[in-house]
């Protein structure tokens, strides 16, 4: 059973007709954003730099201009996929119209206005620029719009993607990469997918023997040097299995995370000692890692942290409370941000220690001397659990100090942003991938009035939707890993990955909800749990403004 075509499908351009439109269109799209970009800088930066005080005057602005940024960089980027696609003879119909789609809906949302949020929607006329400037802007590029917004291109894309089993070629270019994914695919098809939904509804840690198998599989090594017993890939890789592993679930494609964190700490920062000690006991899944950043009064703003480290002999003596600990019961290893040193205000008084503790169990999750927890309760990602953690006599040996150097701390957290912003997005086109395909599944399967749901526009019209934004979340997230594996500065394409792929994992859930009607509210359908699951994507590893914020100013202020 598929999803019935619409009775008036479009007609699909030729694909040199339509590389060559949507060139244009990446071309008019920039000249939009140039136009926003003089006005905003006329608000915010009147000599030359960003005013703080003008900058939160008009964060709106700020937060709107980074959306139109992520928009036009995204279109950029699929522009690329069509173009490699074209070159290896793999762009075929469906992927002729994913890129129509894109390209007309995308453009059409830079004149009327981009979306941030559900409510929150910024228009170029927010920014002082005139309607009849951007529409002359657009003007080359209307029949792209016109013919990328009919009301028929997204059941159609619908249609076709249920009879071909396909949401379009990923253009991954690399055979390596390729057959990485088609494995992941399978594992998480076989040992994920079937028990996620047990594991939320019984609010269970993903089983120990699972993550075994994941280690074999070197998931806890992708990235890390092979001199260090790791697989010494690139992001790339990192991405194509995460985003595999989150189309299964949330929680597994998570659990990289932390060993992606720590091993990039080690090995950018620690000493030899340390990168010979821990590094081949991350890759192995020997050890296995949790970030202890976070406090009750300090989410994004490390800078206030109070967690106090105090010499005593040969041992730091930690005091302090952490908070929104994800994993932290089962785990060996805290990478945890202290303050060391008191008299130094913000940043500059906080270290980074590689914390060793015992493995807890269900019965006793915190066995450490000087050390407490509570499970923070949650609607979903659940299946490695959020902890509130207390520090009172905690010891750590002076030597666990990374890099060996007090004060460095948030220089070498910061380092590893990027990736993790990377490896987020990641997961987030996970999750809108794995919604996408619920909400097919349901489509084809459900009958109402006599044909299945799938038949209706509006159904059709959703699922096509899913399809064209999960690519652009897709695309713009290798681009980030490619730029990060080249060596570039990739925090502002890191940003955008997540801006974007969180958003897109929450509006696939909530439309594949839709879908489901009233039985997407039953606790009985996935659905349920992968909409709990998709609403965290916007918050972890930065909050969507705090993202857009860093974007804007990384913008603004000449970094790209």
């Amino acid at each position: 059973m598929s999803i019935a075509p619409p009775l008036d499908p479009p007609a699909v351009r030729t694909p040199d007709d339509l590389l060559a439109e949507a060139e244009a269109g990446v071309a008019a799209a920039g000249r939009v954003l140039a136009l926003l970009r003089t006005r905003l800088e006329a608000a915010v930066a009147p000599e030359g730099r960003v005013d703080r005080r003008l900058a939160d005057e008009h964060q709106i602005l700020m937060h709107g201009y980074a959306w139109f940024a992520t928009t036009c960089e995204a279109l950029r980027q699929m522009h690329g996929w069509a173009l490699r696609l074209d070159e290896a003879g793999a762009f075929g119909e469906l992927e002729r119209m994913i890129l129509l789609a894109a390209m007309g809906e995308n453009l059409a949302q830079l004149s009327g206005g981009v979306w941030m949020s559900q409510g929150e929607i910024v228009r170029p006329r927010d920014f002082g620029a005139g309607d009849d400037e951007v529409a002359a802007l657009l003007a080359p590029v209307a029949g792209l719009v016109t013919a990328g917004t009919a009301p028929a291109l997204a059941p159609a894309i619908a249609s076709l993607a249920a009879r071909s089993g396909s949401y379009g070629a990923l253009g991954l270019d690399d055979e390596t990469l390729a057959m990485m994914r088609d494995e992941f695919h399978r594992f998480a098809d076989a040992r994920i997918a079937p028990f996620a939904h047990g594991w939320h509804l019984a609010d269970e840690l993903i089983p120990m023997p699972l993550i075994e198998e994941m280690a074999e599989l070197g998931v806890f090594g992708l990235t890390i040097p092979e001199e260090f017993g790791g697989l010494g890939l690139g992001k790339m890789a990192m991405c194509v299995v995460t985003e595999e592993l989150s189309r299964g679930y949330i929680g597994t494609g998570s659990l990289g995370t932390r060993s992606e964190i720590a091993g990039e700490l080690i090995a950018s920062a620690g000493t030899e000692a340390q990168k010979a000690h821990y590094l081949p006991k991350l890759a192995s899944g020997e050890i296995l890692p949790t970030a202890v950043f976070t406090e009750p009064n300090a989410g994004s703003d490390l800078a206030s942290l109070k967690t106090r480290a105090v010499k005593d002999g040969d041992d730091y003596v930690i005091t302090g409370s952490k908070t929104w600990i994800t994993h932290a019961a089962r785990t060996d290893l805290m990478t945890m941000m202290v303050r060391t040193d008191p008299d130094e205000p913000g940043y500059k008084g906080l270290s980074m220690l590689l914390a060793e503790k015992p493995r807890g169990s269900d019965d006793d999750p915190f066995p450490a001397d000087g050390m407490t927890g509570g499970e923070i309760e949650v609607l979903g990602y659940r299946g490695m659990k959020e902890y509130e953690l207390s520090f009172d006599g905690f010891r750590v040996p002076v030597d666990a100090v990374l890099g060996g150097r007090e004060g460095e701390g948030f220089k070498q957290l910061m380092a590893t942003f990027e990736s993790a912003r990377i490896q987020t997005a990641a997961r987030a086109v996970g999750v809108a991938q794995n919604a996408m395909e619920t909400a097919v599944r349901y489509a084809t399967e459900r009958e109402q009035f006599g044909r299945p749901i799938g038949a209706f526009p509006r159904v059709g019209s959703k699922i096509g939707k899913m399809v064209v934004d999960t690519m652009l979340a897709r695309q713009l997230t290798y681009f980030a890993a490619r730029q990060k594996d080249s060596g570039r500065r990739c925090d502002i394409e890191a940003g955008m990955a997540k801006l974007l792929g969180a958003r897109t994992a929450w509006a696939n859930a909530d439309n594949a909800l839709q879908i489901h009607g009233g039985n997407g509210f039953s606790l009985e359908y996935e659905i349920s749990r992968i909409l709990c699951d998709a609403r965290i994507l916007n918050i972890f590893e930065g909050a969507a403004e705090i993202q857009a914020q860093v974007v804007a100013r990384g913008l603004i202020e000449g970094r790209n």
